[in-house]
């Protein structure tokens, strides 16, 4: 793997990790905006899955659609399917929706914790996908697993 490919792999890794902590903090609140849990979780997967993609340096576009982003990664590794048994493409409706008054909704506490739960299966599953690719992912990382 050349060296601008492995810092795009980890400038990826360094956004959903920060998507990551900021979606933990949030949920502390008191009366946590679950809204803004939920689109930190849709976008810590999303850019696990695009660090994916371009560690083996496959063109994606941009979308916040993450069955799309699925699909491209099971073109690479089939195991990819697993994670639609773990309910991560549902994030998506947490990328756009939740974001607009237009399409207003706010997702329960339960929905927000659920939604960590998943982002942090997505993580864990990418991180040991990138890591059986050559690419250290804790290299990049803050956020214990």
């Amino acid at each position: 793997m050349n060296a601008e490919v492995h810092e795009l792999v980890r400038r990826w890794v360094i956004k959903a990790e920060n998507d990551l902590k900021a979606g933990l903090a949030i949920l502390q609140a008191a009366q946590p905006p679950t809204d803004m849990v939920c689109f930190h979780m849709q976008q810590c997967v999303e850019k696990y899955l695009k660090a994916y993609l371009t560690l083996h340096q496959k063109p994606f576009r941009r979308t916040h659609v993450l069955a799309e982003l699925i699909e491209q990664c099971k073109e690479l590794d089939p195991g990819f399917d697993t994670l639609y048994a773990f309910q991560a493409d549902a994030l998506s409706l947490y990328g756009v929706e939740v974001r607009y008054a237009d399409d207003f909704y706010l997702p329960t506490l339960e929905e927000a914790e659920q939604s960590v739960k998943i982002a942090q299966t997505v993580r864990s599953f990418v991180r040991d996908k990138l890591a059986q690719s050559g690419c250290d992912p804790e290299k990049a990382s803050s956020v214990p697993a």
